[in-house]
């Protein structure tokens, strides 16, 4: 049982990470406006960034003898984050990234206890708090961007 839902864990959050993964690039992509340098540089922060933190959940489930989902389709099928809907105005994209970000911080603060408490396995909560660390960290950035 603790093996399955710290696959769970695991494979939503690879499978978040792959959903905002490409939407960032969307963002990164078709960002318009007076703040596009500023927009379109954060964008390709945060896909880099984010790329590094897919290859690293997708390895400890490995490590933990686990199996990461690894396609479109799976991907699509396990995580709580939606694709891009076309936003229209740039702050709509950063809108919708910090309503984003919210709900994986969010995640990964009950992910974090239940692995602690639940499955045991401190390791895989470090590394979802240094993740969690900086999400709020960027989240703080962009809700400063739009003046909240």
């Amino acid at each position: 049982m603790a093996h399955e839902k710290q696959t769970e864990i695991l494979n939503r959050h690879v499978s978040n990470f792959n959903v905002l993964f490409v939407k960032l690039h969307n963002y990164h992509w078709f960002v318009k406006g007076p703040n596009f340098f500023t927009l379109h540089v954060k964008f390709e922060e945060l896909y880099d960034e984010v790329a590094g933190h897919i290859d690293e959940l997708a390895e400890r489930l490995l490590a933990v003898k686990g199996t990461p989902v690894a396609t479109m389709k799976e991907y699509l099928n396990t995580a709580t984050l939606k694709e891009a809907e076309g936003e229209s105005s740039a702050d709509d994209m950063v809108q919708a990234l910090v309503k984003d970000l919210d709900t994986l911080v969010e995640e990964l603060k009950g992910d974090i206890e239940t692995l602690e408490e639940g499955v045991g396995d401190e390791a895989t909560a470090d590394m979802l708090i240094g993740i969690r660390q900086s999400f709020e960290k960027h989240n703080w950035m962009l809700r400063s961007y739009l003046g909240e």
